[in-house]
């Protein structure tokens, strides 16, 4: 895809919604990292179905001590791989309680230190809880991007590289939850929505949906 059709699909994808947001609920960054580490491997309402009480209770890493491993997973027990991301969390809510202050870590790498959290987690905690212009490339993202043209790679990291060369500046901010949207809604995985996609000209897609 050229520069100049980048910038016009991002310019699209912005026409129709601005300020595009996770859909996972969260309260602060804290409760953020919780629901990130949850959805690996699980969808955003399933997680938010599991945390709305969680998250009524507790909000910092010193609650979610309180609660304890067989708390937290009788709250999560519905999420797919629960007894693995409890422990992960309460490992995680130690680590942030005796290294960081109760503080969340605002460099991917002290983000990536802490167990259950990959690159992916620690690019969207960077970008939604502090703003910083990163790529979390999920499968939407890395389906999108390989599938348009958009940044064609055989990893994800392989994809955010070149996502982070070939998208405008001024559309990175919001570029990780376009591009999610997109995918999820209508540049679904097994019967895309081409007839009705407003950058489908721009699209690289040979195989693109008829009417």
């Amino acid at each position: 895809m050229q520069p100049q059709d980048i910038d016009e699909f991002f310019r699209r994808l912005a026409s129709v919604n601005p300020e595009p947001k996770t859909e996972l609920n969260y309260i602060n960054a804290y409760t953020l990292l919780v629901a990130v580490v949850l959805s690996a491997q699980a969808t955003d309402s399933g997680v938010n179905k599991a945390t709305q009480k969680l998250f009524d209770s507790v909000q910092t890493p010193q609650q979610m001590l309180k609660l304890g491993e067989a708390g937290l997973k009788r709250h999560i027990k519905t999420i797919g791989l629960f007894n693995a991301k409890a422990k992960n969390i309460i490992a995680l809510s130690k680590i942030l309680v005796e290294k960081f202050g109760d503080n969340i870590p605002r460099t991917r790498e002290d983000l990536q230190s802490l167990p259950g959290v990959g690159r992916k987690t620690a690019n969207v905690i960077l970008n939604v809880a502090y703003g910083e212009p990163t790529l979390a490339v999920d499968t939407h993202v890395f389906r999108v991007s390989n599938r348009t043209g958009l940044a064609k790679g055989k990893t994800p990291e392989e994809v955010e590289q070149k996502l982070l060369k070939n998208v405008p500046k001024k559309w990175m901010s919001h570029a990780h939850h376009w591009l999610i949207l997109h995918g999820r809604y209508t540049c679904k995985a097994r019967v895309p929505l081409c007839p009705s996609c407003i950058v489908r000209d721009l699209c690289n897609f040979k195989e693109k949906v008829k009417q």
